[in-house]
């Protein structure tokens, strides 16, 4: 045995050049007619042009008659092909890096330069983290004007290390995204990751683009004086459950059909429809918690198939009038990370699988006690607080966040 592993040596082996189907058959059929053991194999497309590489272990005395053997198949192919001899130190110090910490980098926007690629990379670098491997998540975009209509470009890099400051690399990350007019989300790479269940949306001026309690406020006339108590409050100035009951004591008396009609016309966030049908297509439980009105929430509810709406009840006299009071508790932020861990509980979810979505000073401690918090378009105190950001692009960019590829996905969910 120990005669055997002195005559047997790793190659390896990298071929580049048009791909085409039955190429890596091609290869394999020489190398198993060899026995050589496979101990990695890796590759890349760009533009039908391929980089494929492929680590052999196998005996000395075989390994020059293979490489001659590729040699051949490569010129026949059209390919080119190089070898290289690893060392045994090289490939078990290899190896032993395999253990380390592993995170992913996704880079999002409408469009992605080099400028931005390189500010995003540079600071992983300095981190201390390597890339193992970099794939493209959306679809290849087209060069034509007339088409460039939710034009969305994603990158996705996987990190091997431990970064030398957390704290520091997101803080930096957020950073360039901020100058640079781009969206990252840094994550450490575990079966959690992999395996979210729950996600949790605020509603207003998240899942629609507006504040409903703005909208209303609008027909009771008293539409300036409400929208700035909701700034106040959403920029964290004011407490929540105070602006709150200021704003709706303001609309007293007014009918509840608008609501009706308020509903019908609400302004649908870009990404929404596509978001929620890869997601319940997908399995995940969905949930509005949210600090406007059930009335909406449960519209949405019944357009989008939601499993989950809480949110503040306005109360209605016998003459189908706001009273301009609420009926129950008031859903705050601290109210709103209760229920994330209330429904993760009762779907049998671990809280490192959910999901939270909102733009508010009041979605911060949800954001903050979900496994993933996503500032989505968000105030500049949220945005200052969160760990990710959508800013560039529509709320379907947290498919990217997950791990989604255009290519996944069917025609709907494109």
């Amino acid at each position: 045995m120990e005669q055997q592993k002195k005559n047997e040596e790793q190659i390896l082996v990298r071929i580049t050049g048009q791909d085409r189907p039955g190429l890596t058959a091609s290869i394999m059929h020489i190398l198993s007619r060899h026995g050589a053991k496979v101990l990695d194999i890796g590759q890349a497309d760009i533009h039908a042009t391929l980089s494929l590489g492929i680590l052999i272990r196998m005996d000395e005395l075989h390994s020059g008659q293979v490489m001659k053997e590729l040699l051949f198949k490569a010129s026949e192919l059209g390919v080119n092909i190089g070898f290289s001899p690893v060392s045994d130190a090289e490939y078990e110090d290899w190896v032993s890096r395999q253990g380390k910490n592993r995170f992913i980098l996704t880079v999002l926007g409408r469009h992605l330069s080099a400028t931005q690629i390189e500010a995003a990379t540079r600071i992983i670098a300095d981190q201390g983290l390597n890339i193992d491997s970099i794939i493209r998540l959306s679809g290849r975009q087209t060069l034509k004007e007339n088409e460039t209509k939710n034009i969305r470009a994603c990158i996705e890099f996987s990190l091997r290390g431990t970064p030398k400051d957390r704290a520091t690399l997101q803080s930096e990350l957020m950073r360039v995204s901020r100058e640079l007019e781009m969206d990252c989300s840094f994550q450490q790479d575990t079966m959690y990751r992999r395996m979210r269940r729950l996600i949790c949306f605020d509603m207003d001026s998240t899942l629609i683009q507006t504040e409903v309690i703005d909208e209303l406020a609008e027909r009771a006339g008293v539409g300036q004086q409400v929208r700035a108590i909701t700034e106040r409050a959403m920029r964290g100035e004011i407490d929540f459950k105070e602006s709150f009951t200021e704003r709706v004591a303001l609309l007293k008396g007014l009918d509840v059909s608008v609501m009706r009609d308020i509903a019908e016309h609400l302004p649908i966030t870009e990404g929404v429809d596509r978001l929620m049908y890869v997601l319940k297509r997908y399995g995940y439980k969905i949930a509005i918690l949210s600090g406007g009105f059930t009335y909406f929430g449960e519209y949405l509810q019944k357009r989008y198939g939601i499993d989950y709406v809480y949110a503040n009840e306005l109360e209605v006299d016998e003459n189908g009038k706001l009273t301009g009071r609420y009926v129950g508790d008031i859903v705050d932020g601290r109210r709103k990370a209760e229920l994330l861990k209330l429904i993760a509980q009762v779907e049998k979810v671990d809280i490192a699988q959910t999901i939270a979505v909102g733009d508010g000073a009041n979605d911060l401690p949800m954001l903050s006690e979900s496994g993933l918090g996503i500032a989505f378009h968000a105030k500049p105190r949220v945005v200052a607080n969160a760990k990710q950001s959508i800013n560039t692009i529509g709320i379907d960019g947290v498919l990217y966040f997950l791990g989604f590829k255009d290519s996944y996905l069917d025609e709907r969910g494109q």
